[in-house]
């Protein structure tokens, strides 16, 4: 190889790692991200929790802290008063703030399927809706409580219902006739309190005509417009945080139990390998490693009506100022 050749190779060689370098001294540069999450951890949040502990976020050049939420922590108030950048949460629950006047964003719809369902035991003689007729029906209160409503309502059932604060008690003792649940966490706990699966009628939402996901990625307008870039590169290092807890399950569990322990949450490995799993088809409800983190207007107008018929809400923020498709994932 002649010296001129050598020269025009090594060329780009050098600008390509000057400039790489130069691009992580930048992100490096950025602040610190806080993201807060719904709830204590558990394998719900698995892509975070994997995503920082395995230096994945640290590859893209971001330092993130998790904030572990819990009855006692509002990610609405975290986000407003600066606690955190990014928050977890419900997407009708974050429509309702908007609604009231939050500036949030939804930059990154996690969830492909709605986990809500309706349970009953069989023994109660319930196995279509209209079985419902004359039941007690025990719904979670505030945030839970919009699509079994609906579902109600859309149905024209009679029956009673019973707030309840949460848990599934109530239920097992015989206090309501059906309970609201999550696919992927008190539907299990009913299974690991010695029903089989069998013995229970499922009402699943999405089967219902109410497939409202659930999780997504929220941050304040402001957060966005400052660095659009941190919000991609967070949101691309977090799904493949999820590929990876996804692709390795147990190390990702490990990594759950962990966190759980810290925060001195009782930790069942059981039921967090239900979790994970779950979440796995609530997030590639497809099968296969396509993530998509797209939130389509069909989709939110359909939620929105939803909450305006619940009265709810008075008017749905619109779609395209309450949506920013940041990423590659975010392609239709």
């Amino acid at each position: 190889m002649s010296p001129k050749t050598k020269q025009n190779i090594l060329i780009p060689i050098v600008w390509f790692c000057w400039f790489f370098l130069l691009n992580i001294k930048s992100f490096a540069d950025d602040k610190p991200i806080k993201l807060v999450l719904q709830w204590v951890p558990q394998a719900q949040f698995a892509g975070y929790y994997t995503a920082r502990k395995l230096g994945i976020y640290e590859i893209y050049g971001i330092d993130v802290t998790i904030i572990p939420g819990g009855p006692n922590v509002s990610v609405i108030d975290c986000i407003k008063t600066g606690k955190a950048d990014f928050g977890t949460f419900f997407l009708l629950n974050a429509t309702k703030r908007v609604a009231q006047g939050i500036p949030l964003v939804n930059i990154a719809q996690v969830s492909r399927r709605s986990a809500l369902m309706l349970v009953a035991k069989k023994s109660s003689s319930i196995f279509r809706p209209e079985d419902m007729n004359g039941k007690k029906i025990g719904i979670y209160k505030e945030d839970f409580s919009d699509i079994p409503l609906a579902f109600i309502s859309n149905n024209r059932l009679d029956v009673t219902v019973v707030p309840i604060a949460t848990g599934i008690n109530i239920f097992l003792h015989g206090g309501t006739d059906l309970t609201n649940v999550m696919w992927y966490n008190e539907y299990h706990t009913i299974l690991n309190c010695g029903y089989n699966a069998d013995e229970l009628t499922t009402f699943y939402m999405s089967d219902y005509g109410f497939n409202v996901p659930e999780d997504g990625i929220y941050c304040l307008r402001s957060t966005y417009d400052a660095n659009p870039e941190a919000c991609e590169r967070f949101i691309e290092a977090t799904m493949e945080g999820w590929l990876y807890a996804f692709q390795h399950p147990s190390e990702a569990l490990d990594i759950i139990i962990e966190e759980m322990k810290a925060e001195h949450i009782p930790a069942n490995l059981a039921h967090q390998q239900w979790m994970l799993a779950r979440m796995r088809d609530i997030i590639l409800p497809d099968g296969g490693y396509e993530f998509s983190t797209f939130l389509s207007e069909e989709t939110y107008e359909m939620m929105g009506q939803i909450l305006l018929k619940n009265a709810s809400i008075s008017t749905l923020p619109a779609y395209n100022q309450f949506y920013l498709p940041v990423g590659k994932y975010a392609e239709k």
